[in-house]
């Protein structure tokens, strides 16, 4: 399919997340559905209705449109690796991450963790939804994604390098990386290798905050991260499996070129001069 077919087959759709049936017309003739839409908020009001609800009842609705209509073959929802790493277990470099992992709600909400809270219940109810409608579902656990930028405004996880290199620390670490177009391909992937299924661990490198400083004071010195970060405190490591991942056909650019492509992203779209 050429440019000019995708053009001429590209139709908006108006939809509700809450509005049960509101996806219906938006998934009539497809082969194929991505569900990527979730709040990403770190603080909120009303939790239940900022961050769950918009969650987990905006993933049932679009997978009830979907069980309405037979043409649809395969459904990827984007979930995050939030809810996979937030149990209480501990973390540590020798302690392997895999797919058999769920975040624990309750835990979660004792610290007024909410976002895992919201990406969990609502992954864990897609998860029972499609084998109780017999839909084929796939889901993808993305971590920090960072890259360049389409859109003119930040989005929540590439303003976490942008903060960084503003000299603040927004967000804790270790990062759990990935790169944007990493997370583009495994979702065309996720949909057409026929033996796709279940669920994928999405982070090329788990690392420090000071291994960042470094990356990035080696491409952009001007930056002077090492005065801005002079006491670094890091949290605790621990691996992430990329065997899933890899079977999927997935390899993971370096963490090197993705900062440097998010520093230049930035710079063009107007948010750093240097």
């Amino acid at each position: 399919m050429n440019s000019m077919e995708l053009k001429k087959d590209f139709n908006c759709f108006k939809a509700n997340l809450l509005e049960e049936g509101s996806f219906d017309s938006a998934v009539d003739g497809c082969v194929g559905v991505f569900h990527t839409a979730s709040p990403v908020l770190m603080t909120a009001n009303d939790p239940q209705a900022e961050l769950i609800d918009p969650a987990m009842k905006g993933t049932l609705n679009v997978l009830m449109s979907c069980v309405k209509v037979q043409s649809v073959k395969r459904v990827v929802v984007t979930s995050s690796l939030a809810s996979v790493i937030h149990n209480g277990k501990p973390l540590n470099p020798n302690v392997v991450v895999d797919e058999t992992w769920f975040s624990d709600p309750a835990f979660c909400k004792e610290s007024n963790n909410w976002y895992p809270v919201s990406k969990t219940l609502a992954e864990q109810a897609a998860l029972r939804f499609a084998k109780e409608n017999g839909i084929d579902l796939v889901s993808l656990l993305p971590g920090v994604v960072i890259g360049p930028i389409l859109q003119s405004t930040l989005n929540f996880s590439v303003e976490v390098i942008f903060n960084i290199i503003n000299g603040s620390q927004t967000f804790p670490s270790p990062y759990r990386l990935v790169d944007v177009r990493d997370v583009a391909f495994a979702h065309i992937q996720a949909l057409e290798v026929p033996t796709a299924n279940g669920r994928y661990l999405l982070v090329g490198r788990v690392t420090h905050l000071a291994e960042i400083l470094k990356i990035l004071n080696e491409n952009y010195p001007s930056f002077n991260l090492l005065e801005k970060f002079k006491a670094v405190k890091d949290g605790p490591s621990f691996q992430v499996s990329k065997e899933r991942a890899k079977s999927l056909g997935i390899n993971f650019r370096p963490v090197e070129v993705s900062l440097q492509d998010t520093v230049e992203s930035l710079k063009e779209k107007g948010f750093l001069q240097f």
